[in-house]
């Protein structure tokens, strides 16, 4: 996999977990067209290849902003044409990333203003640092929420508590996303990335072809009724049934020692 990203800084912890991190820290990471993009080269890249990398955490550069939105000043003077262009990277990357088919875990270490909210929505979930703040604020600025904001939040959190969030535009805090099931867990600002580290780590431990099935069953059935739930589940999980994982994992079991998954 390139690192060669502008706006972007891969690193690994442990052989199989990959943290990337929003790098514009000058502009408390604001989502830029080459940001946009080099998210959706990202995400796409693993998803055509999803065999090294088991679970992928995703955070912010600093101590202020996991991504403070889109990045007013390079929208400044931009022609409606050139406005509607740039969206269109945008919506590529979070398709890039809800499509994703390793787990991907937010780390929010600061502000996740409009599409840093929606960035950090579209991972599988969220852990914040105590003093992280959320907002979709697009309704102040003339627009509206356009990159999966208005369908990731009321998933999240329930259709009336995300209709007051985004008609007021009003920040709420890291506290309040947990208790209304936004955020995972909140942790002290240092001990944020170490949290998320571990929970990549035991993810990563388990069988990883089991964990993208599953991820795909929750995240495809949920949107479908609950007979044609249970049909895509048991599609999923004959998917292990002749996977060499499959017998590790019970042999293993038998013999009371770790796995030692393949990912065939």
């Amino acid at each position: 996999m390139t690192n060669d990203y502008e706006t972007l800084t891969l690193d690994t912890a442990g052989e199989h977990v990959l943290v990337a991190t929003l790098n514009r820290p000058e502009a408390r990471n604001a989502l830029n067209t080459r940001m946009g993009r080099d998210l959706a080269a990202l995400f796409e890249e693993i998803g055509l290849d999803p065999g090294r990398w088991r679970t992928i955490v995703l955070t912010g550069a600093g101590e202020q902003a996991f991504c403070a939105g889109g990045d007013l000043k390079e929208r400044r003077g931009m022609t409606d044409g050139a406005w509607q262009s740039q969206h269109l990277v945008f919506e590529r990357m979070v398709r890039a990333i809800l499509d994703c088919p390793v787990p991907v875990i937010a780390a929010v270490n600061g502000a996740a203003f409009g599409g840093g909210c929606e960035i950090a929505s579209a991972c599988d979930f969220i852990y914040a640092a105590e003093t992280a703040r959320f907002a979709l604020p697009e309704v102040t600025l003339g627009i509206m929420p356009g990159g999966g904001g208005t369908q990731t939040l009321p998933r999240a959190i329930g259709e009336r508590r995300a209709k007051e969030l985004i008609l007021t535009g009003r920040p709420f805090s890291a506290q309040e996303a947990e208790a209304w099931g936004l955020v995972n867990a909140c942790f002290p600002a240092a001990e944020l990335l170490p949290a998320a580290r571990a929970t990549a780590a035991t993810i990563a431990a388990n069988a990883p072809i089991s964990a993208r099935q599953a991820k795909a069953a929750i995240h495809r059935g949920l949107q479908m009724s609950l007979a044609d739930g249970l049909a895509f589940e048991i599609e999923a999980y004959n998917r292990m049934v002749p996977t060499e994982d499959r017998r590790e994992g019970v042999l293993a079991f038998n013999e009371k020692r770790r796995p030692r998954f393949a990912g065939r």
